[in-house]
Order: C-alpha cells, then sequence, then structure tokens
C-alpha cells in the first residue's frame, strides 16, 4: 500500500512515516499543501494523510480541491481538538470542515495504534480494487497475504525485498531502472540509494532463485533489472 501524508511538522512527519513503513506501506512525504496537491495529483496512493494545519494552504481546502479535480483516494484528516471544540471557532467553520470531503478526522495527539485502526477501516470500506494474485512461471505473489512461493513453497522475505518483487512481477520481461525501482520502494527522493537497492535486490535474487535451475531475476549492467520467466511467459494480473 502507498500513502502521501502531509504535515508541516517534519518530526512528526518522519516518526509517523517509520511507524507506516513498519506496516508494509510505501510512505512518501509533503511538507505543504502546494507539494502535498501535486503530488497527490500525479501518483497513485492508496491514502492520503492529511494535517488541517498547513504552513500555505488549510488542509480542508486542500481535500476540497483534490476531490474537486476527480481524486477519490481515501482521505484521513488529523486534527486538533481545539479546531473543533473551542469556543472561538465559528460554528459554520466546524460545519464546513465537516464537509471537506474528507473521509475519516482523527483528533491529535493520538496513538498509533488508534490511527492504524482508522486506517484500516477505511481501506476495508474504499471502494479501490483489491490486487489479485500474480503468477510469473512457477513465482506467485499474493498481494493480500503478502505471501510469495516459488514452485509451491514459501518464500520469506523482508519488507523491502517482497516490495522489489512485486514492482518487478509487475512489468515481466521488462527492464525497471535503478531509480525507477527505489522510487517505487522507498518513494520519491530516494532514487539515488542504487547501492542499497542493488544489496535488497542480491538477497532478494539468493531467495527467489537460491534452488532453482533457471533464475528469474537478472541484472542489466548500467540499467536495472528484469523478471525474466523461462518460458518467456508471464501473467501479470495487478
Amino acid at each position: 500500500m502507498k500513502a502521501l501524508v502531509v504535515m508541516e511538522d517534519r518530526q512528526a512527519a518522519r516518526l509517523l512515516e517509520r511507524d507506516l513503513r513498519g506496516e508494509r506501506f510505501v510512505v512518501d512525504l509533503a511538507y505543504n499543501g502546494e507539494t502535498g496537491g501535486e503530488m497527490a495529483s500525479t501518483n497513485r496512493y492508496d491514502l492520503v494523510i492529511l494535517d488541517w494545519l498547513l504552513p500555505d494552504v488549510p488542509g480542508i481546502r486542500l481535500c476540497r480541491d483534490l476531490r474537486s479535480r476527480g481524486i477519490s483516494t481515501p482521505i484521513l484528516m488529523l486534527i486538533a481538538p481545539s479546531l473543533m471544540l473551542t469556543a472561538q471557532d465559528a460554528p459554520e467553520d466546524r460545519v464546513a470542515g465537516l464537509h471537506s470531503g474528507a473521509d475519516v478526522y482523527l483528533a491529535k495527539p493520538f496513538a498509533f495504534a488508534e490511527l492504524l485502526a482508522r486506517i484500516h477501516a477505511l481501506l476495508r470500506r474504499s471502494e479501490l480494487p483489491r490486487p489479485a494474485e500474480s503468477e510469473v512461471a512457477n513465482l506467485t505473489l499474493d498481494p493480500l497475504g503478502h505471501r510469495v512461493t516459488r514452485n509451491g513453497v514459501s518464500v520469506s522475505l523482508t519488507p523491502t525485498e517482497y516490495a522489489i518483487l512485486k514492482v518487478l512481477m509487475r512489468h515481466p520481461g521488462e527492464i525497471v531502472t535503478q531509480s525507477t525501482l527505489a522510487e517505487r520502494v522507498w518513494g520519491v527522493g530516494h532514487e539515488k540509494h542504487k547501492d542499497l537497492l542493488d544489496l535488497h535486490v542480491q538477497r532478494l535474487r539468493q531467495k527467489i532463485d537460491a534452488e532453482e535451475a533457471a533464475p528469474l531475476i537478472r541484472a542489466v549492467r548500467g540499467q536495472g533489472y528484469i523478471l525474466v520467466p523461462p518460458d518467456h511467459s508471464a501473467k501479470p494480473s495487478f
């Protein structure tokens, strides 16, 4: 799952990014409304976590703008209790906030467990298509159960190795560049981490191809990686 977090507080955003990555999310960060709006418009996300208070534009305005552009990505909006409860807030402002287009509101501060529960509930009821199982030769990836098998034998992967394999299986027989892989796995701004990427791919290849006569994952010098079925047939389904 890929999430966009739009928050002005960089430290809080990075902590949230860390916790979400621990739950197998790929996370992009934006620290103002302009950047967040551009990223939400040009990338596909499964979830947007949006802070009500942003340095350049109110979160409710950004939320309305995204909806007006036809972006239906589920949005969870973070709010300060004072924005909804203090007497100094005009009633019309509170009503306007509740009609911003966000799907769920969560008051700050919050426990990560509560945020995660809201996220799962939101994603369960969203209308985003559920990814189907993908199969290339005798390698199978189940995105719902995060389970990978080769020739019927389960393969244990780290979250990063799993994310890399998922990208490669979306493009069987095609060269996926190092920059593209890094961005898909770690998000925007991580394209330069090629040495780290190579290390993860090396470990992934050892697990996927170690006991097989026909390796599937191949390196293309100076370009990237390619997943090539031995019989050149593939059935990508997500």
